[in-house]
């Protein structure tokens, strides 16, 4: 688990007086959560106290998966990117590392069911509902590595880009696994011994999702903006170490 502090700052993607983008930590909370009440370390709130201003979340990234975090600056523009986000109007890319050989590109077209939160208290009457739920997904890259991981003597991964169309809560996650691709490092959706195999070999204790790429038009500007963020080292060594290119 990333261990942050309220002295260290977030790599800052882009700014301008409506918006700000930084490249959030695997590991680290957007916001105060019941998830774990003992943090006390969030996105939020580092970076208001970097920037010095008030800062209005506009989507999430779950606490393993690093990459591109917006937030707008005031309260008008963040209902303005709630629309866009709602309506399928920001373009997201995503690189994750899964299990086995991913064809080379399709579209996973599965809907998902709202997830049960044990953190969270439900009325009675609660009933879980199916939402759409929608991935393209291209293969970038696969390799075979000659250890026995699971029941075959040699172990196949793959460098997939993932673009989902809709915003389900663990939307990747959850499709990948429906694929039989799951994530490295996805202890809750991927394969434990393909994570420990991670771990132990190259010493990788993160989730391999990265959000890599969002773009959209300026809610105010109606310029287009592409905001980019690198993977951190933990993930750019995989992809050293297997010769994989982003």
């Amino acid at each position: 688990m990333m261990m942050m502090t309220n002295t260290q700052e977030l790599d800052i993607l882009y700014k301008d007086e409506q918006f700000i983008a930084v490249n959030k930590p695997s590991g680290l909370l957007v916001h105060r959560s019941p998830i774990d009440k003992r943090e006390k370390t969030f996105a939020v709130q580092m970076i208001r106290n970097q920037i010095n201003q008030q800062v209005y979340p506009v989507h999430r990234l779950d606490r393993p998966t690093s990459g591109v975090l917006l937030f707008a600056l005031n309260s008008e523009i963040a209902k303005k990117f709630a629309h866009l986000f709602q309506t399928g109007q920001v373009r997201k890319k995503y690189i994750a590392v899964v299990r086995g050989y991913i064809p080379e590109q399709g579209t996973i077209d599965h809907p998902l069911k709202e997830i049960k939160d044990r953190y969270i208290r439900r009325k009675k009457d609660f009933t879980e509902k199916t939402y759409p739920a929608i991935t393209k997904f291209n293969r970038l890259a696969t390799i075979e590595l000659p250890f026995a991981v699971d029941k075959y003597p040699t172990s196949r991964y793959s460098l997939a880009e993932l673009s989902p169309k809709t915003g389900r809560r663990h939307q990747l996650r959850r499709h990948m696994k429906h694929l039989s691709h799951p994530i490295i490092g996805d202890t809750r959706h991927g394969k434990d011994v393909h994570n420990k195999f991670f771990l132990n070999q190259f010493n990788c204790k993160r989730l391999l999702l990265a959000a890599v790429e969002m773009g959209f038009t300026h809610p105010k500007t109606g310029i287009d903006v592409l905001i980019t963020a690198s993977p951190n080292r933990a993930f750019t060594l995989i992809l050293e170490r297997f010769n994989w290119k982003i």
